[in-house]
């Protein structure tokens, strides 16, 4: 087979950052992906409707003319987060759900929920207004493991939340664990997950054999082999509760290689071909577009894209780095090669 096609992906979980930082990344994701969640983790977060609107304004004044991009906003779930502005965010066509990050827990997360029972109002007007609700699902308890943390948060309140608002829709985002596989799968239709490139492909050997990569570092942070295989047979599975979301994170090159370096994996530039790699080494070339086109879609209650995108078998190296006007970034698989490249 020298090319494949499928109806055009959407990315289900993406960071764009802001400012100069959108003229790189808009057009990265958008010359490959017709729909994107965008994560509202800024400084200061998106927490209302009228923020999200003026950044998803500055977001498409990065998108060029012939493309089809369409940023769907997020939301920052805060303990100020009310009801009311749940009903107004379900009115609006442009929002699609809110995102809950644990304080501290990654990039930009210094505002978010510090008691996830305190939410209780919140997600039951989520629940009624069928706003689903986005997870970076790990607790950030200094005495719990960082390997842990993924497993802690599903057992503490993941399941509480799911059997107290049965029919609340939720997103479990870039699992990393058995754990939250399992989870999934024992859970209703009402909640799903996405699933990164680097979470497929990697484990923490990547991360930490012959000296730490800082450029392999994201949150949650890789894990055992054994889990990294548990997610590869969820995502080969054909289960339609798990999806594409690349969690794309970009940082510039300063920012990674320091002393304390960012949590994050810029995958864009290589985006689908990543995952085109990941289902063509398992030989199941045919499973990519439902998880990449077909099964977000549908969960979140919206039409399967009807354009197509294809892809070529032609070996190509991802860039060494990528020039911002903040500096150049160094993408996610760097350097290396792919077999598979986007048909221009």
């Amino acid at each position: 087979m020298q090319t494949f096609t499928i109806p055009t992906p959407d990315d289900w979980h993406l960071h764009l950052r802001d400012e100069a930082m959108l003229a790189t990344t808009v057009p990265a994701s958008a010359a490959v992906f017709n729909r994107a969640v965008i994560m509202p983790n800024l400084v200061p977060p998106v927490t209302t409707v009228e923020a999200a609107m003026a950044y998803r304004q500055r977001i498409l004044q990065q998108l060029p003319e012939t493309y089809r991009f369409q940023p769907m906003m997020a939301l920052y779930l805060t303990a100020e987060t009310t009801p009311e502005l749940v009903a107004e965010a379900a009115a609006n066509e442009h929002i699609i759900g809110f995102k809950l990050y644990p304080s501290g827990a990654t990039t930009n997360s210094a505002a978010g929920v510090k008691s996830v029972d305190a939410l209780a109002p919140v997600l039951e007007a989520m629940q009624q207004h069928e706003v689903p609700l986005l997870v970076h699902g790990e607790v950030t308890d200094a005495d719990v493991d960082i390997f842990d943390r993924e497993k802690v948060f599903i057992d503490r309140h993941l399941r509480p939340i799911t059997e107290k608002f049965p029919t609340l829709r939720l997103v479990l985002e870039h699992i990393t664990t058995a754990d939250a596989v399992a989870f999934v799968e024992e859970s209703s239709e009402y909640v799903a997950a996405t699933m990164t490139p680097q979470h497929l492909l990697m484990n923490r050997n990547d991360l930490l054999v012959g000296g730490v990569r800082p450029h392999n570092y994201c949150l949650p942070i890789l894990k055992r082999r054994s889990h990294q295989m548990e997610l590869q047979r969820a995502a080969l599975s054909g289960n339609p509760k798990f999806f594409l979301g690349t969690d794309s994170a970009p940082h510039t090159q300063d920012k990674k290689e320091t002393a304390c370096g960012c949590a994050g994996c810029y995958s864009a530039p290589a985006a689908i071909e990543l995952y085109a790699e990941f289902f063509d080494a398992h030989g199941a070339l045919d499973k990519l577009a439902d998880f990449a086109s077909g099964f977000g879609a549908d969960f979140y209650r919206m039409p399967r894209n009807t354009n197509e995108l294809t892809l070529v078998k032609e070996t190509w190296q991802v860039p060494a780095t990528v020039d911002t006007a903040n500096g150049p970034m160094v993408p996610y698989w760097s350097g290396e090669s792919l077999n598979w490249k986007v048909q221009s």
